[in-house]
């Protein structure tokens, strides 16, 4: 197992005990912008074997607490066992790592030894130290000893100096091997402190340290004031009420600001970057809980939406950007990555954000700022993303080093027929024609209130014409339930998968279709009882360990039970958020993972996914997802109200909500369960818009 914590672009990723072993191969390290800057971060103590105690890990700080085997010198004993106290703290802050060690001794005897801590930087790339790329690096320089510590630095082939500086107080004898050596001097009840902080510079780019108790003081003040601007959530069900608390601490974790403000990256370790869809969907999740994230990942996206033809990158105009990496590899061009655009689903995912930001904030000023990046979406789809004229928007890699398969299911065999066999692209997934007539309809009406009638016109015909050929064209009949694509031959690639679960949002399928995808999505053969799988357990591809062909997506899920519930599924809705309940209370802390293996409940707990991203924004944001489900919000900004359909899963019969984002303001809500039915009150509403309860 291993822990990651995280602040900005920092992010300490080590193993359970904060350890980064030498020679580790789980990628454990201290990394910025891509780059390992500590590789190695072991200590122990002279003659004194430590036992660790406990470990917490919480966002941007870790707590470890271990203590100590008896001491023995020539038969007799010392030091009693148990009797040393070690706490060390880890956290982030202003881009410093910082670290302390209290030590206390609890015997009647003294103690003395030193503190041994032995450590390197390979100033590794993201990509070489998950073994992805090869490529040409630059030089690892000697290591320098200082009067306060030690220099690690590198010269990369970028042009760039990166180099991280320990200091340590109080001073101690530093090698250059990278080791660090403190004497430790403790009578009977005295207790001793180490500081360590950890500087990193990339260029002229240079961190800055503060006090340790000063940056401590500011860190817990900066969560202080989280906690206050988030809404509060109470029930009966404290497994729900934990799965929300751990989805706002995991998305606090994974908030950056590349320059438009603080927006949710993709997940932890890999991928701590912008990640066009991964951070759009997890801005749409959290638009009742923090909408301004969500203008945050709109602007960030525009600021990188693409500009021309660079196959090498797969970015074409209008298009919204997969991925940015910040190393090495990717400054010197070894990798396509700065940014690279390959992701079909991204494009209509922003237009689609945009139109739920009005919804639920009523912010016309900021339609207004988005109108001409919409335009540029909008002729990307219908230019670049429908090459061969189809009327629907595919994918197809061009890059050599670009990623084969471009919708969330980005695997290399997710996208399968029913026979086994590959499809072949140009590929048009299902979930994304759902995304793009969605963003018809919403801008067919944005573009009307704009005064821009050719484009509302433009965007109500393509729609129109979207939802008739799909209902033709992706319709199995013998499955009553839609294909997961079309592929290079216009073939419907059969094999029945939880995709078109998305296409319930929007009203791409019609009323008799979408009944029959809820009830087939809440099959046994599809839910698992702890969530809906990515794949039928019936089909040949199906296989429950895999990545995309059988596991449980949590975040799928979510956009699914969005879905189940703005058609009317009320009963299917409920059902899926308890088994994502349950399935939250079986995993450390009731954080859902970024997806977990597809067995059925009857076979026991939800088995983990062995590599899954722990936090991922979009697993975070599901618990967001079932409040907004919960409470049936629905902001109509054009009327001036807010409709209310609330329904709570069988095991909570009480939820109160403080602090709700909608308008221009907050509401707080009550819902009780009573003879089966679900009552709602509004006890504060400060929106500007009335509220009329179904």
């Amino acid at each position: 197992m291993t822990q990651v914590i995280k602040e900005g672009n920092l992010f300490f990723h080590s193993d359970d005990w904060g350890y980064l072993p030498q020679g580790n191969q789980q990628g454990l390290g201290l990394y910025y912008r891509d780059t390992r800057f500590l590789s190695r971060l072991e200590w122990e103590l002279d003659g004194v074997e430590i036992v660790p105690l406990h470990a917490k890990i919480d966002g941007a700080e870790s707590l470890y607490r271990y203590t100590n085997q008896i001491v023995e010198k020539e038969g007799t004993v010392s030091f009693w066992r148990e009797s040393l106290e070690i706490e060390r703290q880890c956290w982030l802050h202003g881009g410093v790592l910082y670290e302390r060690f209290r030590f206390s001794n609890l015997d009647r005897n003294p103690l003395e030894t030193h503190l041994n801590v032995r450590l390197d930087a390979d100033f590794a790339d993201m990509f070489i130290v998950r073994g992805f790329q090869e490529g040409k690096v630059g030089d690892k320089q000697p290591v320098e000893t200082t009067t306060e510590g030690l220099r690690f630095s590198y010269q990369g082939v970028d042009g760039l100096t990166r180099s991280l500086v320990v200091k340590v107080e109080p001073a101690g004898r530093s090698g250059e091997d990278g080791s660090l050596r403190i004497p430790l001097s403790l009578a009977p009840g005295e207790e001793q402190e180490v500081t360590l902080t950890y500087l990193l510079s990339v260029g002229e780019e240079t961190m800055k340290a503060v006090q340790q108790e000063e940056a401590f003081n500011a860190f817990r003040r900066a969560g202080e004031e989280w906690d206050h601007l988030c809404p509060q959530v109470y029930s009966d069900s404290s497994d729900f009420n934990a799965m929300y608390r751990r989805g706002l601490a995991d998305m606090r974790m994974l908030l950056t600001d590349v320059g438009d403000g603080l927006f949710p990256v993709a997940g932890l370790p890999w991928y701590a970057v912008p990640f066009g869809r991964d951070s759009l969907i997890a801005a749409w999740q959290s638009l009742a809980v923090r909408p301004e994230w969500a203008k945050a990942t709109i602007r960030t996206m525009a600021r990188y939406q693409g500009e021309k033809v660079d196959e090498w990158r797969d970015e074409e105009p209008g298009k919204i950007l997969h991925e940015i990496r910040y190393g090495e590899l990717a400054v010197t061009g070894q990798i396509p990555f700065t940014p690279y655009y390959g992701t079909v689903d991204a494009t209509p995912l922003f237009l689609l954000l945009i139109g739920e930001i009005y919804r639920w904030t009523g912010d016309w000023g900021f339609v207004r700022e988005c109108a001409d990046a919409a335009k540029k979406a909008f002729r990307w789809i219908e230019e670049y993303g429908d090459p061969d004229g189809r009327g629907y928007t595919v994918y197809q890699r061009k890059s050599e080093k670009g990623i084969g398969n471009q919708g969330w299911k980005d695997s290399a065999d997710s996208v399968v027929h029913r026979d086994h066999i590959l499809a072949e692209a140009p590929i048009a997934l299902v979930e994304v024609q759902g995304y793009v007539y969605q963003g018809q309809r919403i801008w067919s009406s944005l573009f009307r209130r704009l005064g821009e009638d050719k484009w509302a016109d433009k965007l109500a015909r393509q729609a129109d014409a979207l939802r008739e050929r799909f209902r033709r064209d992706f319709w199995m009949t013998d499955e009553s339930f839609p294909a997961l694509a079309l592929d290079k031959e216009n073939r419907q690639v059969g094999t029945v998968t939880s995709n078109p679960g998305h296409c319930l949002i929007g009203g791409i399928l019609d009323r008799d279709q979408s009944v029959s995808v809820a009830r087939r999505l809440l099959s046994p053969d599809l839910f698992s009882g702890w969530g809906i799988r990515t794949m039928s357990q019936k089909a040949r591809s199906y296989n429950p360990m895999s990545y995309h062909n059988g596991s449980v997506w949590p975040h799928d899920n979510s956009l699914i039970l969005l879905g189940l519930k703005q058609s009317g599924f009320d009963r299917e809705a409920e059902k899926l958020m308890q088994g994502l309940i349950d399935t939250g209370a079986q995993f450390e802390g009731h954080r859902l993972p970024e997806l977990f293996c597809g067995y059925g409940r009857e076979e026991g707990e939800p088995i983990p996914y062995p590599v899954a991203c722990s936090p991922q924004a979009w697993a975070a944001g599901t618990a967001f997802v079932l409040l907004q489900v919960m409470t049936g919000l629905n902001p109509d900004p054009e009327r001036g109200r807010i409709r209310l359909r609330p329904s709570l899963p069988p095991d909570l019969s009480w939820l109160n909500v403080r602090n709700l984002r909608v308008g221009s303001g907050h509401i707080d809500l009550r819902l009780v369960r009573s003879q089966g039915v679900v009552h709602a009150w509004v006890e504060r509403n400060t929106t500007g818009w009335p509220v009329e309860i179904d």
